[in-house]
């Protein structure tokens, strides 16, 4: 067994096998400079890189790594989506955000879809490495500030709780069992969210999901239904029973 960044044993795995890592960032650059680090690191195992979220899918399924550094914005299935869809196809891999973003929209949605670990592009290879080893343990691998991000979101949402509650909020309205047009479930949910006048990023933290897949879905809800705006969904997710229309 070897000894990881800060000179101690544990950076391999079970019966002294390294951790297999894979990167997933669609910046070259940043791609190849991260596992050029990772390959100094002793413990770590490079098995793969990948440009953007559908390859990190991909390559999951193929090399079976231990933990994934993930980008979060990547063209074609972004950071977020991938996370999900890695935990839900191979939870045996962890996966670790690695991005310059560390404000609320980028790191709540990441936690939500599974992500054990969220380092910005600032760690130093010691950082990264903790991280990993962290992650790999069933350990969070958080670096101290997105622990702040946390304590503080906490503490607030702790706040809340104890304010004396205004108006009750109008209880989520049930979908037909049976969607129009070939919508999906998760655009139907979006569509109803349209109508009750959210914003991209307002229904992105509501489902915790990125804004670009939240786009990605009116895109998609548009096609399907034949509208042209957000007006016309709204009266189209009123006229089917989608949403239903304020009192």
């Amino acid at each position: 067994m070897t000894e990881d960044a800060f000179g101690r044993s544990g950076g391999d795995g079970p019966a002294g096998r390294p951790t297999r890592v894979l990167v997933a960032d669609d910046q070259t650059v940043v791609r190849e400079g991260i596992v050029m680090l990772l390959g100094l690191l002793p413990g770590i195992e490079v098995v793969g890189a990948a440009a953007d979220g559908e390859e990190a899918v991909r390559l999951v399924a193929r090399h079976e790594p231990d933990v994934v550094l993930m980008d979060l914005r990547m063209p074609r299935c972004d950071g977020v989506e991938a996370t999900r869809r890695i935990r839900a196809e191979h939870p045996a891999t962890e996966v670790v955000i690695l991005t310059t973003y560390a404000d609320d929209e980028s790191l709540f949605p990441a936690l939500q879809a599974g992500a054990r670990g969220y380092l910005t592009k600032d760690a130093g290879g010691e950082e990264i490495a903790r991280a990993v080893a962290d992650v790999r343990s069933g350990a969070a691998g958080l670096s101290p500030q997105i622990q702040r991000r946390l304590l503080e979101r906490l503490s607030a949402s702790t706040a809340e709780e104890r304010a004396p509650e205004v108006a009750p909020e109008r209880q989520p309205h049930a979908l037909p069992t049976s969607l129009p047009d070939g919508l999906t479930t998760r655009e139907a949910e979006v569509l109803a969210l349209i109508a009750e006048g959210l914003s991209n990023a307002e229904i992105a933290g509501r489902l915790f999901v990125s804004p670009a897949t939240v786009k990605t879905h009116i895109n998609n809800l548009f096609a399907k239904t034949a509208v042209r705006d957000r007006a016309q969904a709204v009266t189209y997710a009123f006229r089917h029973g989608i949403a239903r229309p304020p009192a």
